[in-house]
């Protein structure tokens, strides 16, 4: 009988403990984004455009890159976009053989990316001889790292602003490499 009341004023004490746990909320979950497209070309004449990690011309919104260390993991590289703003990029893996290549971003303002501790990959593949499939793939928190974020740094932010990237990025790789753009 004691051990019975032993746990219920264990129980009871716990209780307001985990009615305030919604107070408590862990905060950002990890969001996703995923796109993909075909391109007209072999996987070597695409990786051609996309696979150097110092020289981001096929995104639109990059007016110039400027980096150290090639290709070599933990090169870096900065991004100045057409708006003037700044990324700053780290590349964590590489391989021309797989054609595929991971890199982080270490220093974002969240009005130029609306992100936190972002990590993304580019992947290109053959889809037969003469077509390619790039996969541009990136995990991040939104942009502001606490509960009850304001508007403008929001999951849905993020996610908006992340896909419309990749979007873009994969269109102007397109034109670049099917002698669109």
């Amino acid at each position: 009988m004691l051990k019975r009341l032993v746990i219920a004023a264990t129980i009871v004490g716990l209780a307001p403990l985990s009615l305030s746990g919604a107070a408590w909320a862990h905060g950002p979950s990890r969001q996703k984004v995923t796109e993909t497209i075909e391109i007209n070309a072999p996987v070597d004449k695409v990786w051609k455009a996309v696979g150097n990690f110092q020289d981001m011309s096929w995104l639109p919104i990059v007016a110039k890159t400027e980096g150290k260390g090639g290709n070599d993991v933990n090169a870096t590289r900065v991004l100045t976009l057409k708006s003037g703003g700044t990324v700053e990029e780290q590349l964590d893996k590489y391989s021309a053989e797989d054609h595929v290549y991971a890199y982080e971003i270490t220093k974002v303002d969240v009005k130029v990316l609306p992100v936190n501790d972002y990590s993304s990959h580019i992947t290109v593949e053959a889809d037969g001889d003469n077509k390619s499939t790039v996969t541009w793939w990136g995990g991040f928190y939104r942009g502001y790292m606490l509960n009850d974020p304001p508007p403008d740094l929001t999951d849905e932010v993020a996610l908006k602003a992340v896909t419309d990237l990749y979007k873009a990025g994969l269109d102007g790789l397109k034109k670049k490499v099917e002698g669109g753009g």
